[in-house]
């Protein structure tokens, strides 16, 4: 097992094709006994950094590669102004009730066992053009990225076999029906796609919350479409209150 760590210690290219590059970073963990699986697009540079100067400093102070993999995943996974964007918009439709935490902030500590799984539908942290990856070059139609969601993706998808997945965003959706497809994940398993945390995206996460009203927003903001995404995630959390799922 520990082998599969061994990467962390030296920064290392995963794959290279084209104008992608993906770097091996300390992402390896997964929370055996997760019930939710919260799924971003792919770790950026933020988070790498974060990760691996958490795992470096764990294994400086005598953890072992497996311990030091986890407290790098809890330190970097979301890190940065989208982590507490994540939390309130998840509180927000009742995910935080259904796994009986007070906050989904509970979740994001390390020296409780986990409820939550954070993952990316490319564990790794991808590059284009030597910029964070948003999706320039849809996952399934390049080779290296579809094979991350084909083994990487999929593994966890294993591990898990009762979890209920989270995507961030639209795009870890088109990862996630791809394992459906495959039939490692039961569609049943996968929520309905919840507006991507950025703080990029402030506007949109106001209105989600109701925060911002509809009159007040910038005609970039598709407020009908963020209306029924938020109504779909508090129907989706409230069957699985009722465990009617």
């Amino acid at each position: 097992m520990a082998s599969q760590y061994q990467h962390h210690r030296s920064p290392a290219s995963f794959a290279q094709e084209g104008d992608l590059r993906v770097e091996r970073s300390a992402f390896d963990h997964i929370e055996d006994g997760a019930r939710l699986v919260i799924v971003g697009i792919t770790p950026g540079a933020q988070q790498r950094d974060l990760a691996d100067a958490a795992f470096a400093n764990a294994m400086a102070k005598g953890l072992g590669a497996p311990a030091a993999s986890r407290t790098a995943k809890f330190a970097a996974s979301f890190g940065g102004a989208m982590r507490a964007n994540l939390v309130r918009m998840l509180d927000a439709v009742g995910a935080a009730s259904w796994l009986d935490l007070a906050s989904l902030a509970d979740a994001f500590d390390p020296n409780t066992r986990g409820q939550v799984h954070f993952t990316s539908a490319l564990r790794y942290p991808v590059f284009y053009k030597g910029a964070n990856y948003n999706g320039q070059v849809p996952m399934l139609s390049s080779p290296a990225l579809r094979s991350m969601i084909e083994t990487l993706l999929a593994e966890e998808a294993k591990r898990l076999p009762g979890a209920i997945w989270q995507p961030l965003g639209d795009k870890p959706v088109a990862a996630l029906q791809h394992l459906v497809a495959l039939g490692v994940l039961d569609r049943r398993q996968v929520a309905p796609a919840l507006p991507h945390p950025s703080g990029a995206n402030a506007e949109r996460i106001s209105f989600f919350l109701g925060n911002k009203a509809e009159q007040d927003l910038s005609p970039k903001t598709n407020a009908a479409r963020i209306a029924a995404q938020r109504a779909a995630l508090d129907a989706f959390y409230a069957t699985l209150k009722r465990g009617r799922l």
